[in-house]
């Protein structure tokens, strides 16, 4: 079988192994750039910021592929935008590879809103920072807990602990900005239901302090206070009352009742003032 080989001389044998070497080196060499498509290289384009279709569109023109890697949640920027991209924009490189894309998801993420409350600014600012929460006004009212937050809010209205809310949400804060040195005779509240008493108290930078409920009540907004601490007067001597002061930012403790109290023609509460 192989009596065509053994019977040249040895030096032909030799000089026609080295020429196939030859012929299979250029062939290798030769078939390499079909292959690999070497030297066929793209500049990759900047796609990010534009829509995911549009971004995905573009880079299939130019002989790429495209895959998600992953998808995040930024809200300065519309949603499906491209967020990045991989390679990045510039880079030459090969036609065909793969060009890998993070893009903006559709819908926000939930969050569980914290407890702020008797938090200082900062360390609330820095809470809803971690949370991807935003901090919005900060209002200030009469309060002996300075610069402590009194209230979160969420869309103009008190928002509890543990409810869900998208990331970037904006958390607007009520600060407690101290007692001030004025003050003012003690209002009366008794007579008034528990939101009727809210509402004045507020009107004249006064808080609602502890409520304790006397019997059973069902609604305790519309419960009406048949009792106030501090009271009205002091009568330090028999039938001689000394009006109590307060001032603003204290509290006033309450007793409710389903029941009204009996009016008292002294103590009538004036709710207009």
């Amino acid at each position: 079988m192989f009596k065509f080989i053994t019977d040249k001389p040895l030096w032909v044998n030799i000089l026609a192994g080295i020429g196939l070497l030859v012929v299979l080196v250029l062939l290798f060499f030769g078939s390499l750039q079909w292959v690999t498509g070497f030297g066929k290289s793209e500049r990759v384009p900047s796609i990010v910021g534009q829509n995911a279709v549009a971004a995905q569109k573009i880079l299939e023109e130019k002989g790429f592929q495209v895959a998600l890697q992953d998808s995040v949640y930024v809200d300065s920027i519309p949603k499906l935008a491209v967020v990045k991209q991989s390679p990045e924009a510039d880079a030459i490189v090969k036609k065909g590879r793969t060009v890998y894309l993070t893009i903006n998801r559709m819908v926000p993420p939930q969050v569980e809103m914290p407890n702020l409350i008797g938090f200082s600014i900062r360390s609330a600012e820095m809470y809803l920072q971690s949370l991807g929460l935003k901090l919005g006004y900060v209002n200030y009212k009469p309060d002996i807990a300075r610069n402590a937050v009194l209230e979160q809010l969420f869309s103009d209205q008190n928002i509890k602990p543990g409810t869900k809310i998208a990331l970037g949400s904006t958390i607007d804060l009520v600060l407690g900005s101290g007692i001030t040195g004025s003050e003012m005779e003690v209002p009366n509240l008794v007579g008034l239901t528990l939101n009727e008493a809210k509402s004045w108290l507020s009107s004249i930078s006064l808080n609602l302090g502890s409520v304790i409920a006397v019997g059973p009540i069902t609604d305790s907004g519309a419960a009406y206070i048949i009792r106030q601490n501090p009271e009205l007067f002091t009568e330090a001597i028999p039938g001689q009352r000394v009006n109590n002061k307060i001032r603003s930012g204290q509290l006033l403790d309450v007793y409710i009742s389903a029941v009204a109290p009996p009016k008292d023609s002294t103590q009538t509460p004036v709710i207009n003032q």
